[in-house]
């Protein structure tokens, strides 16, 4: 009998080491997630702010390729393109969508109303119709607004606290939304320093030259660019039409500083972009975008641009270098 007994002990020892294998396939799968990320830009634009909302979602987790799969979009500075795109990524299927720009956000809410979309910067939410509220948004969309109240003021002290003989300076802008509300803001800061505002406004690449060329016309002494996802996209361009007419240029982000503008003055866009990925955590692990507030800018950088200064011939005065947070040699 001890044969049967050694077969017994035998069965019982395979069954053994075959349960944790057993056990094992008969874990649930984890959850997959896809992501769809819209832009306006171009898909060959090294994005710093981009790849810190990355690694903001690595932090929480999320590893692509492993539990998470992105699916990109880029409009190429195409932005009638935008709503095809969006659909393309509702037709994915994806589990949220992650926008930056008033218009592409538009773009996006055009053609779905139940895929959660997460704004990592935009401009007026509100005004242009796309929440009900910052507090309460009320449908499929939350995340940040780059907008804050004085920023716009802000920008044009500190340009004429660096360009002091600018008695008459151009705002270039596209007529997205939130422009008009800057503009008017410039325009009353700018009775109390002695500055006459003149706006520009430019809707194609076309008419960039024709507008560089009006503030010569007018004798601008400076340009403020407003920023837009047109601006955006085609600020070199914009960049160097100023360098070459000698025009100090004051900007928001302080990206556009690194590519050439004098400087620039706006909320922390590297650090919404990163608040982003919280959005995103929060909404594929259940969440609402219409219980989630969208929060405002709490903190704002000032770069300055030392090489541009020189090829204008500005000297930038110590005071203003000690408050910047960033400065380019």
């Amino acid at each position: 009998m001890w044969w049967s007994t050694l077969g017994c002990l035998v069965m019982l020892i395979l069954s053994l080491l075959a349960a944790p294998r057993i056990a094992e396939t008969q874990q649930p799968a984890k959850k997959v997630y896809r992501m769809g990320v819209l832009s306006g830009a171009s898909s060959s634009r090294v994005d710093l702010r981009h790849e810190a909302f990355l690694q903001e979602l690595r932090t929480l987790g999320y590893v692509e390729g492993k539990n998470i799969l992105i699916e990109y979009r880029y409009a190429e500075g195409q932005f009638e393109r935008l709503p095809d795109l969006a659909a393309d990524l509702v037709h994915l299927n994806v589990d949220v969508i992650v926008v930056a720009g008033t218009r592409t956000t538009a773009a996006a809410k055009q053609v779905t109303s139940t895929i959660p979309i997460v704004v990592r910067s935009a401009g007026d939410l509100v005004g242009a119709g796309l929440v009900a509220s910052l507090a309460k948004p009320g449908g499929n969309i939350t995340g940040s607004t780059d907008i804050s109240p004085d920023t716009s003021g802000k920008r044009l002290e500190f340009l004429r606290e660096a360009v002091s003989q600018a008695s008459r300076v151009a705002v270039l802008w596209s007529r997205s939304p939130g422009d008009l509300d800057e503009l008017r803001e410039l325009e009353t800061v700018a009775v109390s320093l002695g500055v006459t505002i003149q706006p520009i406004e430019v809707r194609d690449p076309q008419e960039f030259q024709s507008a560089y060329a009006a503030m010569t016309q007018q004798h601008a002494q400076a340009v403020i660019m407003t920023l837009s996802d047109f601006t955006g996209f085609h600020r070199r361009q914009l960049l160097e039409l100023a360098a070459q007419h000698q025009l100090p240029s004051m900007c928001e982000p302080a990206e556009w500083t690194r590519d050439g503008c004098l400087m620039s003055y706006g909320p922390d866009l590297t650090a919404l972009w990163r608040r982003a990925a919280t959005y995103v955590d929060k909404i594929l692990k259940g969440a609402k975008p219409a219980d989630l507030p969208v929060e405002q800018p709490t903190t704002f950088k000032l770069a300055i641009n030392l090489k541009t200064a020189q090829a204008l011939g500005l000297t930038i005065p110590p005071t203003l270098l000690f408050q910047a947070d960033e400065v380019i040699k």
